[in-house]
């Protein structure tokens, strides 16, 4: 996880807009963000999401109509939100939010490309996880 720079802008306001399904956010250097559910859901920052390593993300689909059912403080750096399809494991950074919400053009290319080059349908329904926890053997 990314520290905290001092060069990081810490919000300023947090908003939760469920009818528009965006987290908007406002940043010390008056810059605001109104970040969808789904992008956050799909770039969460778990393990579950993001895999153990590079090439190990797993592609998120079907979260079009995710919602944002609860948003906890972690300490004075992040916030913990919880989607309606019960993820709850990504931590998201003052920093973290910032780059989702100043690259959202680019997240947005990279992801439609990463669900062409799977075959994969941005609605699909996600394949039903075998076993619980990340799918490792001990």
């Amino acid at each position: 996880m990314a520290g905290l720079s001092n060069s990081t802008p810490q919000p300023t306001a947090i908003t939760v807009h469920q009818q528009s399904r965006v987290l908007e956010v406002g940043f010390s250097d008056g810059q605001t963000f109104r970040i969808p559910f789904e992008l956050m859901r799909i770039y969460s920052p778990s393990a579950e999401v993001q895999g153990h390593g590079p090439g190990q993300e797993v592609l998120q689909t079907g979260k079009r109509e995710v919602e944002l059912t609860e948003l906890e403080p972690v300490g004075n750096y992040a916030v913990q939100p919880t989607f309606s399809d019960g993820h709850n494991s990504g931590i998201f950074s003052w920093d973290y939010l910032y780059f989702l919400g100043s690259q959202e053009a680019q997240l947005w290319a990279q992801y439609e490309e990463r669900l062409q080059a799977a075959g994969m349908q941005r609605d699909a329904d996600m394949p039903a996880a075998a076993g619980a926890g990340c799918g490792h053997h001990h």
